[in-house]
């Protein structure tokens, strides 16, 4: 598969051009920053490009079966992850091309509250707040203006981080998914496993789902 992978430089990015190659997909892997590229997974091809540009969206998708927007903004800049989204959207409008999304698990209802979502849930650190009401607002814009193309977007686990890749997860769809003890965690080596399980098998179209352990 041809796959454009936007935000590959980052954390998840970087994992998700790794899993990509290592199922022998072939990787066009984005930076907005070129001195970047030095840090992309072997195997990559480096391209510069920007996803809140349509027109840098649609010349990087040119020729692909998939897009993955990995990206996520510095602090002070969360407005920024909706206008990619929307970017991302109006560049890909009539390509055919599919749309995948790593996007933030805010909005997902936590288990047991009665109906509470991850971001209004008692003991949620307010520095996160800004990010997590932008990747609602990402998700937002997805629903209200992505009907044209066909998207999914992945909500990971309430606590993502560095870890191993197992190759195993949970799915879900609207609820965090939690363990026994009510933890919801996910490395980011597994996000990039089921984000490209997904790819390879699509199951979810212009709808949001999740995974953790």
């Amino acid at each position: 598969m041809h796959i454009t992978v936007f935000g590959a430089a980052g954390s998840v990015g970087r994992r998700v051009v790794a899993e990509a190659l290592r199922r022998g997909h072939r990787v066009a892997a984005v930076v907005r920053d070129p001195a970047r590229a030095a840090g992309l997974p072997a195997g990559a091809l480096p391209r510069t490009g920007d996803a809140a540009d349509p027109r840098s969206v649609a010349a990087l998708a040119a020729g692909q079966e998939l897009v993955i927007s990995a990206t996520r903004p510095p602090g002070g800049r969360e407005p920024e992850l909706a206008a990619a989204a929307r970017a991302l959207l109006t560049g890909l409008h009539g390509t055919g091309v599919r749309l995948l999304l790593v996007g933030g698990a805010a909005g997902l209802t936590v288990p047991g509250t009665g109906g509470l979502t991850v971001v209004d849930a008692p003991g949620f650190p307010p520095a996160l707040r800004p990010i997590a009401l932008a990747c609602n607002e990402q998700l937002d814009v997805c629903r209200t203006t992505g009907h044209e193309v066909d998207w999914a977007y992945l909500a990971p686990a309430a606590r993502l981080e560095p870890g191993k890749r197992t190759g195993r997860y949970r799915l879900g769809a609207d609820t965090l998914v939690v363990d026994a003890e009510g933890n919801s965690v996910l490395s980011m080596e597994d996000l990039a496993v089921a984000l490209l399980d997904e790819a390879e098998r699509p199951a979810h179209h212009r709808t949001r789902f999740t995974a953790a352990y």
